[in-house]
């Protein structure tokens, strides 16, 4: 199906700035070279696409007081005095995980175990700021 709507690649550059302001104005686009498919979007439509991936964290009450927060969508786990700086730290984490997961882009997505972790990764990347990612974490009380 996805053949019907593919724009081949040599078109694509022969009229490189045509296509980015369609692909900005209009719709993402797919273009293929020889074997290879490839999907481009406005930043604005990625946004919008990766929008369901969000993150739930559960919050433990410690018996000192202290809050943990476990991600459930990727292993991070994460300890603070209270429940606000519990959920800095976390949300500190993601982005470093997110940066550290498109660094090393080959070797992340080839674990069987990360590749799932791709959309949420790019959602914390295209988001504007510290304060977005925070919004994109839906926390929960945990069972103990």
């Amino acid at each position: 199906m996805i053949n019907m709507f593919t724009l081949n690649a040599t078109d694509v550059r022969k009229d490189w700035g045509g296509f980015i302001d369609s692909l900005v104005r209009e719709k993402p686009k797919f273009i293929k070279r020889s074997r290879d498919f490839v999907f481009a979007s406005s930043l604005d439509m990625m946004t919008e696409m990766l929008k369901a991936y969000t993150f739930r964290a559960d919050v433990f009450k410690e018996e000192d007081n202290s809050f943990t927060l476990s991600l459930n969508e990727i292993d991070i786990v994460v300890n603070g005095d209270s429940f606000d700086k519990a959920l800095d730290i976390l949300t500190d984490d993601l982005i470093g995980y997110a940066n550290d997961f498109y660094k090393d882009f080959e070797y992340w997505f080839s674990a069987p175990n990360r590749k799932a972790h791709l959309p949420y990764v790019i959602n914390v990347l295209v988001q504007e700021d510290r304060e977005r990612v925070k919004r994109i974490i839906r926390c929960q009380d945990g069972k103990s």
